[in-house]
Parts: structure tokens; C-alpha cells; sequence
């Protein structure tokens, strides 16, 4: 009996939990949505990210030349078969091409300025455009063609 009343709390030996909880709230963090939502995230940015690079669309006359390396993004002037210019990719009036290209320039007459045309257009009309912008003052245009296809 002296021994019972020692001990005070039966069979338990005294250790008993307050609250009567057995589980403590988790603390992890559940990583599965996450994941989820950014493999979504990455399926549509590989399939959106080709359609982000368009511009005007043309049908290039393809040489042997090997593409430039360039740092920078140059500006771009189209010449569509319809003989619709754009400057990079909003159409401008032939006699506006020169005023809208000094505004956009950067460097002024040192900006790299690459004329791409149809190659249905005919070549005294590209001669013209880039007769335009050399009178202009600027003298590092280039003249973009695809290389050429294997076949």
C-alpha cells in the first residue's frame, strides 16, 4: 500500500499529455501544388515563346552567307511584296521612314539598320529604300537574307 501512494498515479508513472491531443499540427510545407502549377507554367512559355518572336512576315532570298553576330538588337526595316514598309514591326509611310527611323535610333547615325525585302520585290525599289536611308546619313546598313537550305 505505501508504495501505491507514492507512485500517486497509477499505472501511467506519471507522464501523461495536457490537451489530449496525439497529433501536433503539421509544418511542413505541401511542395505538390507548387510543383504542379509551375510545370503549367513552364508547357505554356515553351509553347508561347516561339509566337513572341514574329515580325512581318516575308519570303527571304536564301545565299550562302553566314549569319552576323551581333550583340544588340537592331533595328529592322521591312519591305513587303505589296510595297508596305515597316519600321520594326509598325507600317510607315515611304517619306516618313527617315523621321521615324532618327526618332527611334539610339546612337543616331551609328545605329545598325537591317533592311529586309520580299524577294519578289524588285531590286531598284530596295536600292531606293536604302538609297533613302544612306542619304539620311546613316552607313552601317545590312541587307538580311536566310542561308541557304540543304536539300
Amino acid at each position: 500500500m505505501a508504495m501505491a501512494a507514492a507512485g500517486g498515479g497509477g499505472g501511467s508513472g506519471g507522464r501523461r499529455r495536457r490537451g489530449g491531443r496525439k497529433h501536433r499540427p503539421m509544418s511542413d510545407i505541401n511542395m505538390t501544388p507548387f510543383i504542379d502549377v509551375m510545370l503549367v507554367l513552364l508547357i505554356i512559355f515553351m509553347v508561347a515563346a516561339p509566337l513572341m518572336v514574329t515580325g512581318v512576315p516575308l519570303d527571304l532570298p536564301q545565299t550562302k552567307a553566314s549569319p552576323l553576330n551581333i550583340d544588340k538588337q537592331p533595328l529592322t526595316i521591312s519591305l513587303k511584296t505589296d510595297g508596305k514598309i515597316y519600321l520594326m514591326d509598325s507600317a510607315v509611310a515611304s517619306e516618313d521612314v527617315v523621321a521615324r527611323l532618327a526618332a527611334i535610333a539610339k546612337t543616331g547615325v551609328e545605329e545598325r539598320i537591317f533592311v529586309r525585302a520580299d524577294k519578289a520585290v524588285p531590286y531598284g525599289r530596295v536600292a531606293e529604300l536604302t538609297g533613302m536611308i544612306t542619304a539620311a546619313g546613316y552607313k552601317k546598313i545590312a541587307l538580311v537574307n536566310e542561308p541557304e537550305q540543304k536539300k
